[in-house]
Formats: C-alpha cells, structure tokens, sequence
C-alpha cells in the first residue's frame, strides 16, 4: 500500500510538473533557439539571406567599393601608419590660435595709440561744424534730389572677403543712436578727432587680410566702423544699436564686479515709478557680464530678496540668472514705508560676506539704490561698513520728478566713490544707467591699464552686416577682441576719462580653419572654452532654435562644457580646462548623430592646453580605434594633380588646404587652383599646409580608377536600367570627394543629398559626412543603410547605402575612405518584396510569405527606424511605435539596447500667460508713449491721486489680460535612443497578449546593418503601450531649483583687476537734472498723448 501511495504521488507531481510547463511555456517571455511558433525560422533566413545577398551585390557594384579597396591594399607597402600624439597635436593647435588672436591684439593696440594722439592733439570746440559720414544718411537724398545733411555720396561695392557686402575699404562711417543728436557738440568733437582712425583701420587691414570689422565704439554714444557701410533703420525708423551697452564695450571699460542692486518698494514707488525703477534694474542686468556677479534686494521697513532662494548670498551674471530675476521684477509690489537703513545694512553684509567665500569677482564692489528719495545721509551706516577704506561704491538713482532727496543722494555717492543720477522718465533709464561704468573705469583709465579682453561666443543681430548676413547664411557666432581707449591729457588724468573702447570681431569659423580635421579622424573634434567654462566652439553647441534656424535661444552664449560633455559627471575634463592646465583625460561617450535620432558609442580620449594671451582654453577628443592612426601615402605631384583635377573631384569646402583669405589676389581661387599655384612654386606668398596637399594628392591618384569604373557601368545601357541606383559618391580623409550620377540631375529623387543644403551629408569644418561616420563603426566589408527621416508621406524618398574602406586587415587599421550609394526607396523596398516570396519547397508552394494576412513584415535598421513596411506610412518611423510590445520583447532579450541621453541645451514648449507689460522692459522706445501718459497725469496728480494714472497706464497692461499663449523656454531633457546588440544574428520569441500568443522572427540581414522582422498579427497586441524616442523634460523640485541657482562650477578670474587709484578724483560724482519742462515742450507731449488714446 505504501508502494501504491508513493507510485500515485510520483505519477501525481509528474502530472502537475507537466501542467506548469504547459502554462509557463504559454506565457514565455522570450524563447531563443529553436522555438518558432507559427513563423518558419527558416523560411525567414532564406528570404533575408536572399535579400542581403541581392541589396549587398547591387551595393558593391556601383559604389566601386571593391575597387577601392583593391586599389589602396596595391599601396599598402608604400604608406605608413603613424599613431597620432593627442598632446603634441593640441599644442600646435593652441600655438597656431595663439599666432592668429596675437595678431588681432596687435591691431587694436595700433588704433589704440593712434586714437590717444588724435584726442591728445584736439582741443574741444563747442562750436566745431563738421560734416561726417553718417551710416544711416550716405547715399541719400531728400525730395529735392540733394544729398542729406551728414550724408552725400559715398562709394559702396560688394567685396567677397565681407561676404560680398557693399562696402567701402578706404573710409569708416560713424552710426550716432536713434536717440542721440547727430550734431550734439561732444559727438562732432569726437568724431572730428577720430577721423584719424581711418588709416589705421586700412593700414591694419593691409598687414593682416584676415582681419573684418574693426570698430571704435565711444563714451559719447557714436561708432565708427570699418570698412563703410550703409545703416537701415527698421520698419519703425528705430536703430537699437548703443555700442556702450555691448559686452566687449562693457567687458573692455571696466573690471569685474561684485553687485548688490538694491530697490525701493515702499508705498511712495506706487505707479510709474515703480516701473521706472523695474527698467533701471533690468538695464543695470543689462551691463552684467560673466565675470560678474550680484543680487537684487527690495526694501520697504524690511528687506525682501527678489529671489528668495539667493538669500545672503551673489550669483553669476550669466544669462540664465539675469533672466530668471528679470522674471521675478514682476512680483515687486510697492507697499509700507522705505527704511533705507536696513536695505543698506542687508547689502554691506551680503558684499562683505560673499568677498570673504573668494567665490566672487574678488575685485570692485557697487551698491545701485534704486528709490524715489531718502530722508537722512544714513552716515553712521557708512562708517561702519564702507569708511575709510570705501571699498564699496553707491550708485544712486533718483526715481521720478521730485528733487527734494536729490541731495541726500548725492551725498552718499560723493561720499562712497560713486555717482549720482536722476531718472524721470522711462526714456532716461538706458542712459543714466552707464553713468557708472565710467565711473568704474577711471582707476583702469589713470593707472593707463590697456587690458585685452576676449568676449565669449556671441551673435550680434543688431549690426547691419549681420542683419544682411542672416537673411543668407544665418547667424554668425564670433569672438571680440576689444581694448579700452583712455584720454592722456594732463589735465584730466585725476578724473580718468574713458574716450570709449576699439575692437575687432573674430568669427568661430576663423578658429575652425586653424583645426586639421583630416588630423583629427572621424569621429574627432577640437573645441574651446573660457574662463567660465563657457563653450567658444564645439561641435555640439547648438546656438538656435531648430524651428527657426535665425532665432537664438536665450542662453546661447553661456552653455558650458559639461553640458556638452555631460558623460564627465564629475567636471575632471572642465575643471582642468578652465584652470588653464595641460594634460589628459579619457571617458565612453555617447556622441549622437543623424539629428539626434541615433547614437555612437565611442571611447575618447582627450587632450587639452590653454590659449596664451586669451582667456581661453583648447582641446582635442580623438575617438579609440581607427581614430587614433593616420597613415601617410606618396605619389608624386605630376600624377596626383592630374588626377585630381578630373571633373568629378571635389575638395571639403570648409577645410584649409590652402590660406586663400589672407591676401586679396588669392580670393578667388578654389581649392584645387590654390593647390596647383602652391605647387608651381610661383606664388610664394600663398600659405597652404604641405602634409594635407600631399595626402590629398595621394588619395586622388588611388580613387581615380572609380571614375573610368563608374563611366562604364552608365555607358552599359543594360546595367540599371530601371534606375532605380541614382548617384555613387566617395569620400577620404583627406576630404577629398568624388561623385557620379547615372540619372540626369533633374531626375534624382533626393536633390539636397551631397550639396551645402545637406549639412550632415557633407565634409564640414567640425565633422566628416553622416554617411562616413556610420561606415566607420561598421563591421569591415559591410554596408550601413539608411534614409532620411518623416518619409513615409509620399513615395519619393531615397535609400543611403555605404561602407568603410580601410587600408589594413588589422583591427587598429586607418579608414582610408567611405563609399556609397544612393538609390530609390520604391527599388529597393521592390527587392525587399521580391526575397521575401522565396521558398524552398519542392512544389512551389511556400507554407508563408510576407503577402499572407496573417503575418506582418518590417525591415528595420541598427537603431530601430523602419525602412521597410507593408504599411508605407511607417517608413521612417521608429519599430517601437508601430510593433511597441515586440520592441519590448527585444529589448527584454538582449537583441536592442536603450542607451539614455541627455540634452541640456533642450528648447521645451510651455504655456504662460501672455504680458504686454514686460514689453516695456523690453522696447524702451515703445515705454516713451508710456512715459508721455505719465506726465499728463503728473499733471493732476494732486486732484485724482493715481486714479487718472491707473487710467491711462491700463491701457499699456490690459492687453495682458487678453489671452494666453505657449513659449519655447530652455529646458534639460532625457530621452531613449536605441542600438541593435551585433552579437545576435537571429531570435524567436512569443509574447502573451492577454489571451492570445502573438510570435515573431528577427533575422539580421548578412552584410548590413539591417534586420528582418516577421510578426505574427493574428493576436492583437494593440493595447501594449508604444516604446517612442520623445523626450521627456527633466523636472526639478523647488529645493533643488535653488541648490541649481546657487551651485557655482568652478571658473577662473580674468588676470586683472582695477577697483580703486589712489589719485581718483572721487568728487565727481555726478548730479540732479534740470527737470522744468518747458510749457511748448509739456503742450507738444499732451497733444501727442491725446493724438495716441
């Protein structure tokens, strides 16, 4: 009995064990091997095979890719391979930037002393008459037909090295703003001495050709600027551009400093004022710059911090932080009554506090009180915190008519090394404002201190060069040189007059052409940075909006390396760079391409040194692998100029073979008429690099086989005869480029593909063409497909079809070049179609085919991205969108892997309530209307009591109330891409849908980066939730928004710094304006009040 009991329980738990298998083996997850459900793997196999083989042998036919390769195998013995020195080559990068800026300071040095004479040799005529060239009037003339005043006839042509802007190269012209007089006595004075620049500004230009734009931008407010060029007002008759309010002006007059702005916001700042007082302190934002830092503190009977997260504490004047407080402005509200007392106490302490961290500016010190008046000289405030020494400076700034506290005011600026101003109107605010940058630039001015300073990346779109060049090429990022112009005269010396500042703008483009990319590999770069860790250039930096391509996002110029180089958590690569040091640094990287859309993985390594003479930093990444070889071929010059001047020869626009900027004659000249002069030996002034020529050379000489290869195919009529292959093209590392149609260019699918309007596609200064970079990480001997994205529209899309040709067998060898193909997407998805009808049965009935109901068919790439669907509008689109739970279960099995990335530099869309009232912050001329409301009301105010004020002020702030709107903001984001795993070639799986088993196939494509993807669609998975690659913003709590706003990376001060001079004349310290209108003038405003309602 036992025996039997024991039996009935062993047959019992087989039974059970067998039930389980049974129901685990219905909801396996994913089954690898020889499990196949429903769809054949071996079918599968067939038709990828087949299809593979077709595709790879119409690949390898008309791109010559085995040509090639035999060609470069025949000069294997004659070439060598040399292992670049990352050390040694980021030196030499660093000496050639270094030469090239060197020059540019020298420049602004000559007009320096040139500017210093000529203002030495004048002296001030008040009644001076003189008529100058003024930019906005040259060349025009009045009903009459005559030329206007300060205007006349002055010769404009289009000059080539000024992207063929009409300029004139002996004589500058002189831009006075819109809200200057142009006959004002001090600016005739001024520009009367500094015509003397004009052969400055030639003989410069003469000794360095490279040079562009050289400009004296002057305390008056004018700005003389060479070469010539006509100015054109905007559709409001309005020119913006005030030279003393740009970064290089700023940068150049004054040191860095340490800000507290303090403001009223007790009850009398009801009204106008305090908008008044909410324009000064933007504009007091304005004058900040990176190596600045500040805070803004509102007071009534206590201190209220703008931004409470900062309390007793400075941020970096970067353009993130002046936004976020220009945001905050907002929320002042005028209310109790003013203890300036306390505001001053607050804002010694936090200066007094933040200078001790050595955090800040470690320089000059200002406090900018921002009130309507004070009713003591609060001295006892003074001496306990400022006397003697007066380390501190106060600006202050009178708000508004009245002028009974103008000297209390007054007083304390004397008393405290600053100066005074009144503002009674919005109109006032720009200009009153930089009274104190000359204040602060007298102890540079008497020590004779003529500091060179370098901006960081910016775009000035106010310009009229740049204005005419963003409606051609885009937006130009540069650099400025500036240097600060000081009055010698013995006289003033003690009061140390700033004549204003000369500069020279560099464009970014200019540094890259110093770079040799063919240096760098593939995957390389170079790129710089400041002394804030700021990016100069980099590949990666992304200044505009995608949507708008001449829009730049607000934060632009101040994107720092780490956001770039993210994978470097812990800030080793950027530290060293900003502190000026020399070495290494290695790190995995994960570097997109193709619109963001795909990704790399790549190991780095970097090399990095400083820029002497600059505030900046350079370095050099070189990707592991084939990036860190470079081998040298050689032919002789009779063959290799033979054959590089066939037809189909082209050369990368952006690098430099050969300087043909530097003097005028060579202008003209392509690349390949440089190179043939430098070869002639007749031109011995023309600079070109000899190791890139003769590589060049020898590439051209290797690839010329393809040419007479690829006539050949077209002039065989029976070859392609559907067309359906468009264009073979190749390309080396030498940016050597040789293309081949067989279809007349008017029939090519896909015009853009390999011309400047395809930037990814072709050889540019920073990066090798998309095609080549995906060839190189490829399995030798394999082909990279591809087409370009949202092309499931209309079938007139094309497929990419390239490989890499290396000169080795060995895994650390070279690429020499890439191939390719482009052809028809309707050819090659009809191939696709055809291998997949294929069976191996006898009788010639397949048991399945992509043509059943019952079964989809994909053909997806490396990363995912659909080529190949029955259903043409998912070509393009992303697998895990159309098939979500099938990626799921790739992912799950290995066969794809998510790689996060991250994007700082992120454009995210949110909505927010519209405000016309910012629109007075920001449109000072549009605040005038407002300012002529104010007066009328002032008028009356004694009856009325704000009452008429709020009357005429609603209409300036009710559109506000009128709607609301979504804004683009910058944002941080994380967001999936996705890379096949190469180790599996082919997989099965099931996935439980609920109450049915929905199976598939993936089977890689031999020879590619392409797989096969057959899914069972009888059971409806359509519930599982997509896998998409959309971003997602990285959302930050409010604790952690603060800890962000206070966290300073580390940054290197400027070398050199002037708060105080011991003979500065501290008494003149400015005064109160004339503020009796005069009754035409009071009439003239109501009129035109009245005109405006």
């Amino acid at each position: 009995m036992p025996g039997d009991l024991n039996s009935m329980c062993s047959r019992v738990w087989s039974v059970c064990l067998l039930l389980v298998w049974i129901c685990l083996g219905t909801r396996v997850v994913g089954v690898v091997g020889s499990h196949q459900g429903s769809i054949p793997l071996s079918v599968v196999k067939l038709w990828a095979s087949a299809f593979g083989g077709e595709i790879k042998s119409i690949s390898a036919k008309y791109s010559g890719s085995q040509l090639l390769q035999k060609k470069y195998k025949e000069f294997e013995r004659a070439v060598r391979v040399e292992e670049i020195d990352g050390l040694r080559l980021v030196k030499k990068l660093a000496e050639n930037m270094e030469e090239m800026f060197h020059k540019k300071s020298e420049a602004m040095k000559r007009l320096v002393e040139a500017a210093e004479e000529a203002h030495l040799q004048h002296e001030e005529d008040p009644d001076l008459q003189y008529e100058y060239f003024n930019a906005v009037l040259i060349n025009e003339v009045d009903e009459e037909g005559n030329s206007m005043e300060l205007g006349g006839d002055f010769l404009l042509q289009p000059n080539d090295h000024f992207n063929n802007l009409s300029v004139n190269l002996s004589l500058s012209v002189v831009q006075v703003p819109t809200n200057m007089y142009n006959k004002d006595s001090a600016i005739v004075n001024g520009v009367y001495w500094s015509e003397a620049l004009n052969k400055v500004f030639v003989d410069n230009f003469e000794r360095d050709p490279s040079l562009i734009w050289q400009y004296f931008g002057s305390a008056k407010g004018f700005f003389r600027q060479y070469p010539g060029i006509k100015w054109r007002p905007d559709e409001h008759g309005v020119i913006a551009f005030d030279c003393r309010n740009r970064k290089w002006y700023i940068q150049a007059a004054t040191s860095p400093k340490d800000v507290v702005i303090l403001v009223d916001v007790s009850g009398s700042m009801k009204g106008l004022r305090l908008t008044i007082a909410r324009q000064t302190v933007s504009s007091i934002l304005d004058t900040l710059g990176d190596d600045d830092f500040f805070n803004v503190i509102a007071y009534n009977d206590e201190v209220h911090y703008v931004e409470p997260c900062l309390n007793g504490t400075l941020v970096q004047a970067d353009v993130t932080n002046k936004d976020h407080f220009r945001m905050n402005l907002d929320k002042l509200l005028a209310k109790g009554i003013g203890m300036l007392d306390v505001g001053l106490t607050e804002a010694f302490e936090v200066l007094n506090d933040f200078n001790q961290t050595g955090r800040g500016s470690v320089c000059s010190q200002a406090i900018m009180l921002v009130t309507d008046g004070a009713v003591d000289t609060y001295d006892a405030v003074f001496a306990k915190y400022n006397w003697p020494d007066r380390k501190v400076r106060i600006f202050p700034y009178l708000i508004g008519r009245e002028s009974a506290f103008a000297d209390n005011l007054k007083w304390m600026a004397c008393a405290n090394k600053g100066y005074f101003t009144q503002i009674s109107t919005l109109a006032d605010v720009q200009e009153n404002v930089m009274e104190y940058l000359h204040v602060l630039s007298r102890p540079k001015v008497i020590a004779q201190e003529h500091d060179t300073v370098w901006t960081e990346a910016y775009i000035d779109s106010t310009l009229p060069q740049a204005q005419k060049l963003e409606d051609g090429q885009g937006p130009i990022l540069m650099t400025t040189v500036a240097m600060p112009v000081f009055s010698t005269k013995n006289e003033t010396r003690n009061k140390g007059i700033l004549l204003g500042v000369v500069g020279t703008d560099v464009p970014v483009s200019e540094l890259l052409k110093t770079i040799p990319k063919y240096k760098l590999g593939i995957h390389g770069y170079a790129f710089a940075i400041t002394n804030n860790g700021y990016i100069l250039t980099h590949p990666d930096l992304r200044p505009l909006y995608e949507e708008s391509k001449k829009r730049r996002k607000p934060n632009y110029s101040s994107v720092d390396l780490s956001e770039v180089e993210w994978e470097d958590k812990d800030d080793i690569l950027r530290n060293a760079m900003v502190n000026r040091k020399t070495g290494t640094f290695s790190m995995e990287v994960k570097k997109t391409v193709d619109k963001g859309k795909r990704v790399l993985v790549l190991h780095n390594d970097y090399y990095y040194t400083d820029i002497k003479g600059t505030p900046f930093s350079l370095g050099v990444a070189l990707s592991r692998g084939h990036g860190k070889y470079f081998f040298r071929g050689n032919v002789t010059v009779e063959e290799g100029l033979h054959d590089l001047e066939h037809p189909d020869v082209e050369l990368a626009d952006e690098w430099t073979y050969c300087d043909t900027d530097e003097h005028p004659e060579h202008r003209y000249l392509s690349q390949i008429e440089a190179i043939k002069l430098y070869l002639s030996g007749r031109e011995p002034h023309l600079k070109c690099d000899k190791e890139l020529i003769q590589e060049v050379l020898f590439d051209a000489v290797v690839t010329a086989p393809l040419e007479a290869y690829w006539t050949s195919l077209v002039l065989n009529k029976s070859e392609n005869s559907d067309k359906g292959v468009e264009i073979a093209y190749l390309g080396t590392r030498t940016g050597l480029s040789r293309i081949n149609l067989f279809v007349v260019p008017d029939q090519l699918t896909n015009q853009d593909f390999l011309t400047a309007e395809d930037k990814e596609g072709v050889f540019n200064a920073d990066h090798f063409p998309l095609w080549y970079k995906r060839a190189a990480e490829q399995v030798p001997g394999t082909f990279v497909y591809s087409l370009p994205f949202n092309t499931g529209k209309e079938n007139n899309s094309v497929v990419l079809a390239s490989t890499a040709i290396q000169l080795l067998d060995e895994r650390q060898s070279p690429i020499a070049a890439a191939v390719g193909i482009q052809m028809k997407l309707e050819f090659f998805q009809r191939k696709f179609w055809t291998a997949s009808r294929q069976c191996a049965a006898l009788d010639g009935k397949c048991s399945i085919s992509c043509d059943n109901e019952n079964i989809n068919c994909y053909l997806i790439d490396n990363n995912g991205f659909i080529l190949v669907a029955e259903d043409y509008s998912l070509t393009g689109m992303f697998f895990g969108e159309a098939e979500g739970a099938v990626m799921n279960k790739l992912l799950l099995m290995g066969s794809f892997k998510r790689v996060t990335l991250y994007d700082y530099q992120a454009i995210c869309r949110i909505f927010a309530e519209s405000s016309d009232g910012s629109r007075t912050l920001l449109d000072p001329y549009f605040a005038i209307f407002a300012t002529v409301k104010w007066l009328l009301t002032e008028l009356v105010i004694f009856m009325v009591e704000f009452n008429l004020y709020s009357w005429w002020y609603s209409d300036l702030t009710a559109k506000a109330q009128r709607g609301d709107r979504t804004m683009l903001v910058p944002c941080d984001t994380e967001y999936p891409a996705f890379v096949s795993e190469r180790t599996i070639k082919e997989t099965t799986g099931n996935i439980d849908c609920e109450g049915c088993i929905k199976s598939f196939v993936i089977q890689q494509i031999p020879s590619s980066n392409l797989f096969m993807v057959v899914v069972d669609n009888k059971c409806d998975c359509s519930e599982a939730v997509p896998i998409t690659m959309d971003p997602i913003e990285i959302m930050h709590n409010e604790s952690l928004k603060c800890e962000r706003l206070k966290f300073q990376k580390d940054r290197r001060r400027p070398d050199s710094c002037h708060p105080f001079h011991p003979e500065e004349n501290s008494m003149e310290c400015g005064g109160a304006l004339n503020l009796s209108p005069s009754l035409t003038a009071t009439l003239l405003c109501l009129l035109l009040a009245l005109f405006l309602r």
